[in-house]
This record gives structure tokens, sequence and C-alpha cells, in this order.
């Protein structure tokens, strides 16, 4: 089997180049999408950090039931963001959230629109489809090694590695609930002369509303999953103390702030959980 080692597939060297390529050809673009993002993350940094504490929880709670109309999942909110203040860690929790948020952004603004393209040119789809298998299941440390070449350390190169990750998720959603609108309401539309645009936005869109709303709800969840992967490039947030915890065995701090991750994590499911409602 030497004869088969000794000719390797240069992946490795190609992923390199291309890498150096864009490095030193992209970096009039690189410095706009950092710029752009920190822009991104210092607006909602401030919406969250700013006002009092107290007064962002009652937003929250306010949007809660905007969206549930259950004052039991109100209720829940509320005591898991005092849980969060009692602990200590609602800086670094809306750190994260911020980082969340912003993956959010990112990934549904460009989510969407490719679902929706690749549900109406199942050609594009089986293109895009094993370009999405390789982001999801491409180890999620390899995106860092990228981050960190064309944008260093912080919060952005954190940012990059979860929507590389999490944007599978909107898209393939997307895809699923535009393509899977029944033909019956799609031919009704026609037979009133509807056009194109208005056969997406009043027919397939509202049909494919419960799938997207699912592809925001994974994409919130994915994020989270990415919190502590991120620390590693030094963003900011619940992934840090994870680390530490980690570097000095310290099994309280660990438990601690992985528990208030997952408080997180199940307060925005509950919020945004729209097709539960009742």
């Amino acid at each position: 089997m030497e004869w088969l080692t000794e000719h390797k597939i240069p992946v490795g060297d190609a992923a390199s180049t291309i890498f150096e390529w864009v490095r030193d050809n992209g970096e009039w673009f690189l410095d706009f999408l950092s710029m752009v993002m920190e822009l991104m993350i210092d607006g909602i940094l401030w919406v969250l950090q700013e006002p009092h504490p107290l007064i962002v929880v009652a937003a929250f709670v306010a949007l809660t039931w905007v969206l549930q109309r259950n004052w039991k999942i109100c209720l829940f909110v509320f005591a898991g963001f005092l849980f969060i203040l009692n602990q200590d860690y609602w800086e670094e929790m809306t750190e994260s959230l911020t980082l969340v948020l912003s993956a959010c952004v990112v990934c549904m603004a460009i989510g969407v629109p490719i679902g929706i393209a690749t549900a109406h040119r199942p050609r594009l789809y089986s293109y895009v489809r094993p370009v999405l298998d390789l982001m999801q299941t491409l180890p999620t440390f390899v995106y860092l090694i990228p981050a960190i070449v064309f944008f260093g350390i912080g919060m952005v190169p954190g940012l990059l590695a979860t929507v590389i990750f999490v944007l599978p998720a909107p898209i393939r959603l997307t895809y699923l609930g535009v393509s899977s609108t029944p033909q019956a309401l799609l031919e009704a539309a026609r037979a009133f002369g509807a056009t194109p645009r208005q056969t997406l936005y009043k027919v397939e869109l509202p049909y494919a509303l419960p799938q997207i709303m699912a592809g925001l709800n994974q994409t919130i969840m994915l994020s989270l999953s990415m919190v502590v992967v991120a620390a590693l490039v030094g963003a900011d947030g619940l992934g840090v103390p994870v680390v530490r915890a980690l570097n000095q065995v310290n099994t309280s701090l660990g438990f601690e702030s992985g528990f208030v991750i997952v408080v997180v994590a199940i307060m925005l499911d509950r919020i945004l959980n729209v097709g539960g409602r009742k």
C-alpha cells in the first residue's frame, strides 16, 4: 500500500493555497466584512448591555407574551433570567446572546433565499446539497483555522465559524417547506391569475412558515452549541468560563456555566416555539 500513500491527493495543500490566495487578494473584502460584522455585534451588544438588566428582562418577557400568549412560559422566562442574574453571568449571557442573534440574522438572511431558490430549481439543490453536507459534517474546529487566518481572534471569527456551521439548517428546512407545498394550492393560485411572485408570497411562504420557524429554532440551538468552540478563538461569552473550567479541572465552574447555557437554550426555544402555541 506504500505506492498509494506516495501519491497522496494534495487536499490539505490545495485548501491552504486557496486560503492564502483569498487572504492576499481579498483583503479589502475581508476588511469590509469584518467591519460589518463588528458593527452588528457592537449594536446588538449595546442594546443588551446598556439598559438596566431588568429592562432587558421585561422586554424579553413582553416578546414571549406576544409570541406565545401563555403566562406560564412568560413566568418561566422571567425566572430563567433571574437565575442568570443570581449566578452573576449576565454579562457573559448577553455576549453569547449577541453571538447567537448575529448568527441568526446572517443565517436567515442568506439561508431563506437560498432555500427558496433551491426549492424552485431541483438541479441547483443537487449541486448545493454536497456543500451543505460538507459544512455540517466537517469538524467545527476546522472552521476556526481560516477564521483566524482571515480575521485574527475575537468575536468576528467566532461568528464566522458559527455561521458556516449553522447555515445549512435554515437552507434545508426552507427548501423542505417550500418544495412540499401541495400542487393543488399552486394550481389554484395559477388558476386565479397569480404571478410567480404572488404565488411565492401568498401561498408557498405561508405554507412553509412552520418549517422556516423550525429553521430559526435550529439556528439558535446550533449557535448556542458553538459558544464554547467560539471561545477558543477569543469570542466572549458563556464559553469562556467553560474553557477556563476545563483548563483548571474546575467541576463547580464548569457545571455552573454549563447549566446557564442550558437555561438560555431552553428559554429561547420556548420563546420561539410559535408552532406549539395554543
